[in-house]
């Protein structure tokens, strides 16, 4: 039995967990920063690192207490080395180092993408592979083959704003505050998503995304039209990055046979995307994992599944190790 303590602070949530064997989440502890930012419109890098350093030892601590561990009891500490903000970055791999010398355990550094796609094997362990999967969140986009833990191939991604990037750009223009996205679902709910033909980039060609031009379009759109209901406005963008979302996932799919669709990242947690792969998986005949909102969002469940698997495969991270703000997901040769 391999108990692992993780950290995430790769952006503006400060969370720790305690996983055993990468399978069984005995603590899962978020606190969120969205309050400390909503008044900026978005992450202050500045302000996000200050709050880390503030919140990372209380919420370890609950982790811990909630597992019913001790360090004597673990194993490994890991954490999220990259991609991320690098002053975020830089709290969580600094404590989870300093732990690993304190308690004399092995340090394990976890690329946060790697967490997401991990996080399918927590909450559906048996799922159906090989899978299309697609990450969406504030930073990435990308359509990736995954034929097992650590076995994936990227297919495509956005060459310009990720799809949550446009998620807050929208918002923000349209003044509905930080974060974006949770407020343009909710209006989408009630709004027309076909009031405005919002182009579909790069629709059709490929598996690379582009949302620059949607956004763009929007704004454009607005200030044409400044008394347009915002809920049409809101759920006409929402449905053409779905729209978008959702064809590549299905052709990718098609393309290589997969036997289950699969979504994660912080859009993951949007209500139309999570429809429209359910309804897709059913009309082709695949099985779709949609995981929980809980496991969508930033959290370091995902990073303690993924430290196991990387301590078995590759062993303890060196400490001289640097938090990589840019890091890259390793994918095997096309």
């Amino acid at each position: 039995m391999t108990t692992v303590l993780a950290i995430e602070t790769s952006c503006d949530e400060t969370a720790a967990a305690v996983v055993v064997d990468g399978r069984d989440v005995r603590s899962s502890v978020v606190s969120s920063q969205i309050d400390l930012h909503a008044a900026f419109g978005g992450v202050v890098p500045e302000v996000a690192g200050r709050a880390h350093v503030d919140l990372l030892t209380p919420v370890v601590s609950e982790a811990l207490a909630q597992a019913g561990v001790v360090p004597a009891d673990l194993d490994a500490v890991g954490a999220t080395i990259g991609p991320g903000l690098i002053g975020s970055l830089l709290v969580g791999v600094s404590a989870a180092k300093a732990y690993s010398l304190a308690w004399g355990i092995p340090f394990v550094g976890v690329n946060h993408m790697e967490g997401h796609l991990h996080a399918a094997f927590l909450e559906d362990p048996d799922m159906a592979l090989p899978a299309a999967v697609l990450l969406v969140s504030g930073g990435h986009t990308m359509l990736i083959h995954m034929t097992g833990a650590g076995r994936y191939r990227l297919l495509g991604q956005t060459i310009d704003d990720a799809a949550g990037e446009a998620f807050d750009k929208v918002a923000r223009f349209l003044g509905l505050g930080y974060p974006g996205g949770p407020v343009i679902d909710r209006l989408a709910a009630t709004g027309d998503a076909s009031h405005v033909a919002f182009p579909r980039g790069l629709r059709g060609q490929g598996f690379d995304f582009s949302f620059s031009g949607l956004k763009t379009s929007v704004i454009n759109y607005v200030r044409k039209h400044p008394d347009v209901a915002v809920e049409d406005v809101a759920a006409s963008f929402q449905a053409a990055v779905v729209d978008v979302l959702v064809e590549k996932l299905r052709a990718a799919a098609a393309a290589l046979d997969a036997r289950s669709l699969c979504i994660g990242g912080g859009v993951a947690a949007n209500s139309a995307l999570r429809a429209a792969v359910v309804a897709a998986a059913s009309a082709d005949g695949r099985s779709a994992f949609i995981p929980s909102r809980a496991m969508c969002t930033d959290n370091a469940a995902m990073v303690g599944a993924t430290a196991w698997y990387r301590l078995r495969t590759d062993g303890p991270t060196p400490l001289d190790a640097p938090a990589d703000p840019n890091l890259k997901l390793h994918f095997e040769p096309a």
